[in-house]
């Protein structure tokens, strides 16, 4: 007899991006940070994209956060609220939240409550470290996500 798949964690926290992109890393960066905090009931996945798959890690969650980098975010991070959207592009690779969300609800799965957190970055080359602005803005982004993850739980 085997024994029952464990309870999944009631909060999970996608971090996306690329840390050998500058500061597309500043998703992956902010997960290792929440990982090293080792918070009960939080489980990080770090991806380079969201992909149609994530769609299942969303089942049985009370709330889904997505960590990326932006472009022309503004200063120093935004958190809105996800909904579910058909934003699918040609392809199933390099998806948006919304569209993540949106796979989820199309295979039955109850959707959790969403957040997309996007750090505003700087530089996004090849090869480079994250930026000071981009540590800077982290370091805001990093508090908010606290104060986000302590509210779900009470």
């Amino acid at each position: 007899m085997t024994d029952p798949a464990p309870a999944r964690a009631p909060i999970v926290v996608f971090a996306v991006g690329n840390d050998a992109r500058g500061d597309d890393g500043l998703g992956p960066a902010l997960g290792a940070l929440l990982e090293a905090e080792a918070r009960s009931g939080v489980e990080v996945i770090v991806e380079y994209q969201l992909q149609v798959e994530n769609a299942l890690d969303l089942e049985g969650r009370r709330l889904a956060v997505f960590v990326d980098a932006g472009h022309g975010t503004p200063a120093p991070f935004t958190l809105e609220r996800a909904t579910a959207a058909a934003e699918f592009l040609h392809t199933t690779h390099a998806l948006p939240p919304a569209a993540v969300l949106e796979t989820a609800e199309r295979l039955g799965i109850e959707l959790p409550e969403a957040w997309v957190l996007c750090i505003r970055g700087e530089s996004f080359e090849l090869g480079e470290a994250l930026s000071e602005k981009g540590l800077a803005r982290l370091d805001a982004a990093r508090g908010a996500l606290a104060r986000l993850l302590d509210e779900a739980v009470t």
